[in-house]
């Protein structure tokens, strides 16, 4: 097909397109015979839509004329600009060969790299002369200064130390260039530093010369006292750069584990008083014993006593106005003179120290001397003299902390005591009287533990004292976990062997097969069971008690605090909460709540727990051991029946005489509550009465109540051993406990013990005909009868059954 034709038909399908958009929009438009009123508004209508359209039409073509233009231009322009690129290109490369001499312009351009290289190298050499210049100068003049005034080679020496510090504060940034230069500066200010110093000290040397120190009594007063403070601030503000340096890392890191600096005039003043303490405690006098810490220690704090009031007076308005207004003035380490005296004390006590543990190291009881005078050395310094190293809030973590975590002392420590503390157990242990009950160490009114579980309570406590006053978590974290609860588990265990060994003699299948003697079953039974199981119950609760009291104490309650913490922070973290310690692994030995948001847990949770459980268990075995022998004794009187046969006119229960065979029993009950009431507190006293109490009133009312008939008499008769029972267990519990736990069986003897007959002057007594009909006849009346009679433990069947007992109802 042409293209002629190809336009023919595309302009038919637009015409036919437009001939049914015509029709669609007057089918619209003129759908009614009405609509062609309104034909001339229509067409009108179209009519300024079309003019519309024609000048949006015009204003279309002239923007794309616009546009068009512009696009020629500016490709006009982009091609003249390529052309003159591509000329200047050729001149510079042209120029490049000439000037490099090569035959192509890579060569060229590798060339001149290399020639601007070199250049840059230049400059940067031409700064390390002008550096090294300027820093010899400045060492020049402040030689030049030292020589005529001291004091004068200050400024000169101030901004070398300035350079050098923003040199090393700047090498990071620069990826460690120049490490030459930098030591190079650093030990030129450094050289000049110490020569200055030296002068300095030198001058003030000369001063503390005329005042006749170290003596105690030195007066600071006329013209001495203007070289006593020149002599003092040229040595600070010498010191200054450096302290304030120290300062300001201090705010971007832990400077903890740093030691912390002393004042220059304080070394000075220092140095005649390391002599004596060198010819004291370093030579072969017998001041210098490797037994005897607590000389050398005392020595330290004798100094303080002596001179910290002298230097109160005159050093600390210098150290005062030396800082005053800077960032030095905040930290007392500077402006208090106390402090300042006490850090320029340590570093020969620390040297000191140091040098002594090598020799103690093989001998436990010296290592573990040493470490514990030292621990009340820096505990004086902290309460005593305020001392914080200038660590604030923080606190000084003292000269122990060095030895036992930088110098890592610790572990070896640690097992020195665990050594000692264990060792000290097995005496305890070992001592034959230590499983004997105390009965004179407790208040009385207590539960009395065993010799041994008091004794190893006081061991645990004095473990405590020895390690309080650690400044480090681990530590005493390690010291709770490896010594004390570990000393805990190792009495537990005792106590738990001692309780299975008593039940695996007592039971029948052991004595058939291991054979227990007479003399061990004698042992088990009686007073001397009991008092088996006593010192069982009695150690465990007296533990248990001490674990509660601990747990409430402001050392372990402030332990518990930070363990939370740490756990609460590291639980999903996977880190040790103490050195090696995860938080599963203090939470097994301590309390399940650690880590979790419970605040009812406490350190000895599991272990006090373990305790508790083995005295619940223990009171259990008691009770066993009472109610089977009270069983056994009773049985003889279970076994006799005169109380229908009995007839005798008594005119109360108390001159009628105890059954003979309830002697027995009342002696048996009277020598267990005796001893019971020596060694047992009130409460768990009266818990195992009232089981005892239960256990006799349902062997009586099943065995003597419920099986036998009986008279009025046999009634009284029963009534009067009751009201002996009840007397011997009211003579050790307090009045009233003996029926309190038989209630049961006192309401059945009194319903059982109704009078036949009731007198006229007994107004609202029942007898015993009135109440069998009432209890007889429904259970609403037996219920009221009950009622009446004040009985209100007896069920309705109960005291059918005991009226049914008695011998004239029977017939």
């Amino acid at each position: 097909m042409s293209q002629s034709a190809r336009r023919l038909e595309t302009g038919a399908a637009l015409v036919e397109e437009r001939d049914v958009r015509v029709e669609d929009y007057l089918n619209d438009k003129l759908q009614t015979v009405a609509d062609l009123e309104n034909l001339d508004s229509l067409l009108l209508n179209v009519q300024n839509q079309q003019d519309l359209l024609k000048k949006q039409l015009v204003e279309a073509e002239a923007t794309l004329t616009k546009a068009n233009d512009l696009s020629k231009n500016h490709n006009t322009d982009v091609l003249r600009q390529a052309e003159a690129f591509t000329k200047q290109q050729a001149d510079i490369d042209r120029r490049l060969l000439i000037v490099t001499r090569s035959e192509t312009s890579d060569d060229a351009v590798e060339r001149f790299e290399g020639s601007m290289e070199k250049l840059r190298r230049l400059e940067i050499a031409e700064g390390y002369v002008e550096l090294l210049r300027d820093v010899d100068s400045l060492s020049s003049e402040a030689r030049r200064d030292l020589k005529a005034s001291p004091r004068a080679a200050l400024g000169p020496y101030v901004r070398l130390q300035k350079l050098t510090t923003a040199l090393q504060a700047a090498q990071p940034a620069a990826e460690g260039a120049a490490p030459h230069l930098i030591d190079h500066v650093s030990s030129v200010t450094q050289k000049l530093g110490l020569d200055i110093r030296k002068a300095f000290s030198e001058e003030f040397e000369a001063t503390l010369s005329k005042l006749n120190w170290p003596r105690k009594d030195i007066s600071v007063v006329g013209a001495i006292e203007n070289d006593w403070q020149n002599g003092t601030q040229n040595l600070l503000e010498l010191q200054r750069p450096e302290l304030e340096e120290r300062e300001s890392k201090e705010a971007k890191s832990d400077i903890a584990a740093r030691e912390a600096p002393a004042l220059f005039p304080l070394e000075v003043m220092v140095k005649p008083l390391e002599l004596r303490f060198r010819y004291h405690f370093d030579g072969d006098r017998a001041t210098n014993r490797v037994d005897k810490p607590e000389y050398f220690l005392s020595h330290i704090i004798g100094l303080l006593d002596d001179y910290n009031d002298i230097l109160f007076r005159y050093l600390q308005p210098v150290l005062r106005d030396a800082f005053k207004g800077s960032d030095l003035a905040l930290n007392p380490l500077y402006t208090d003179s106390t402090s300042a005296l006490i850090t320029s004390l340590l570093p020969m006590l620390r040297r000191k120290v140091f040098s002594l543990l090598p020799q103690v190291a093989g001998q436990p009881q010296l290592l573990s001397h040493l470490i514990h005078e030292l621990i009340r050395f820096d505990t004086d310094l902290r309460d005593d003299w305020g001392y914080d190293a200038g660590q604030g809030t923080d606190g000084w973590k003292g000269l122990t902390w060095e030895v036992l975590v930088i110098k890592d002392w610790f572990g070896r420590w640690l097992q020195v005591e665990k050594d000692f503390a264990l060792s000290r157990y097995r005496e305890i242990i070992g001592n034959p009287e230590s499983g004997e009950i105390d009965y004179d160490s407790t208040d009385p009114g207590t539960t009395k533990p065993t010799k041994a579980a008091i004794r190893v309570n006081d061991l645990l406590e004095t473990i405590t004292d020895r390690y309080k006053p650690l400044a480090s978590f681990s530590q005493k974290l390690s010291f709770l976990l490896d010594i004390q609860i570990a000393i805990f588990d190792k009495f537990h265990e005792r106590l738990h062997s001692s309780l299975e060994a008593y039940l695996s003699m007592t039971s029948s299948i052991a004595r058939t097969v291991q054979g227990v003697s007479k003399e061990d079953q004698a042992s088990l039974q009686g007073v001397r069971g009991l008092d088996r199981l006593c010192r069982v119950y009695g150690s465990a609760e007296y533990l248990e008690k001490a674990m509660s009291d601990w747990s409430d104490d402001i050392f372990f309650l402030e332990l518990w605090e930070e363990l939370q913490d740490r756990a609460k922070a590291r639980r999903n973290t996977g880190r040790n909460v103490a050195g090696p310690m995860t938080v599963e692994d203090v939470a097994e030995r301590t309390s399940s709540s650690v880590g979790s948001h419970d605040d009812s847990g406490a350190l000895f949770d599991e272990t006090a727990g373990a305790y508790k459980r083995l005295r619940i268990r223990s009171e259990g075995i008691i009770v066993d051991l009472l109610t089977h022998n009270n069983r056994e004794a009773l049985k003889p009187y279970s076994r006799i029946n005169p109380w229908s046969s009995l007839s005798y006119e008594a005119s109360s229960s108390s001159s009628i005489s105890v059954t003979a065979e309830l002697d027995g029993p009342l002696q048996q009950l009277s020598t267990y509550l005796s001893f019971l009431a020596g060694v047992l507190a009130p409460a768990p006293l009266r818990r195992i009465s009232r089981q005892l109490s239960l256990s006799m009133q349902t062997y009586l009312w099943d065995n003597v109540l419920i099986r036998h008939t009986f008279s009025s008499s046999g009634v009284a008769q029963l009534s009067r051993d009751l009201a002996a029972i009840w007397g011997v267990m009211d003579r050790y519990l307090g009045e009233g406990q003996g029926e309190i736990g038989m209630k049961k069986l006192r309401e059945g003897v009194g319903l059982l013990g109704l009078p036949v007959k009731v007198s006229r002057d007994e107004d609202g007594r029942l007898g015993l005909w009135e109440v069998e009909k009432m209890m007889f006849r429904s259970n609403e009346g037996a219920r009221e009868v009950l009622d009446k009679l004040g009985l209100t433990v007896l069920t309705e069947s109960e005291a059918r059954h005991v009226l049914e007992r008695r011998v004239e109802l029977g017939s």
